[in-house]
């Protein structure tokens, strides 16, 4: 009699064993998914990081700066890389930081602005104190490239291209190496 509960006991411990094995292995997938949108975030915030310092590395300011001085401005996507800082390739370091955009000296302060998502009132407060200095924005979304930035980025799981609007090229000060404007041309590869 005690026998035949001891084996009942070991049966129901061997079911409930392989029962919690079998939900370790079916929750797997569901633990590794958020690991893969992770690195693809991480993915997409070194690309951006990538095509802004190739953009700041075609830029030409009245007067060179020894450090580049790049501003963050409003919340942003994938700027998490660029915030720790980098070196341009050619040695001059580049000292980012986060700014509000209607900081007061934001225009002297910073050679470039990387733009997050803003009001239709801070963003017209931003390019308004901007106006008569050498200052290079780049725009996070797509849309504000009618609205005053120099270049607008355009992120997708593939790659991360731009555009330029030409006439705030032309009006910023900052002078752009024309191989950056016809890049800025290519069409994106197809899928």
């Amino acid at each position: 009699m005690k026998l035949a509960v001891w084996t009942t006991e070991r049966i129901v411990s061997w079911k409930q064993l392989l029962l919690a094995g079998l939900f370790c292995l079916l929750s797997i997938p569901v633990f590794a998914q958020p690991d893969a949108s992770v690195s693809m975030a991480d993915q997409r915030a070194n690309s951006v990081t990538q095509v802004v310092l190739g953009i700041l590395s075609y830029a030409r300011w009245p007067v060179e700066p020894v450090q580049l001085r790049l501003c963050v401005v409003g919340p942003t996507e994938y700027t998490d890389d660029l915030l720790k800082g980098t070196t341009q390739a050619t040695g001059r370091p580049v000292v980012v930081r986060r700014l509000l955009a209607n900081y007061p000296a934001i225009a002297s302060e910073c050679d470039a602005i990387y733009v997050g998502k803003l009001t239709n009132e801070e963003r017209s407060m931003l390019f308004a104190s901007l106006t008569g200095h050498p200052v290079l924005s780049i725009s996070e979304g797509g849309d504000q490239c009618t609205v005053g930035s120099l270049f607008c980025l355009r992120v997708s799981d593939n790659q991360v291209s731009f555009e330029v609007n030409l006439d705030s090229v032309a009006r910023s000060g900052v002078r752009i190496h024309p191989s950056v404007l016809q890049l800025s041309r290519r069409k994106a590869a197809a899928p």
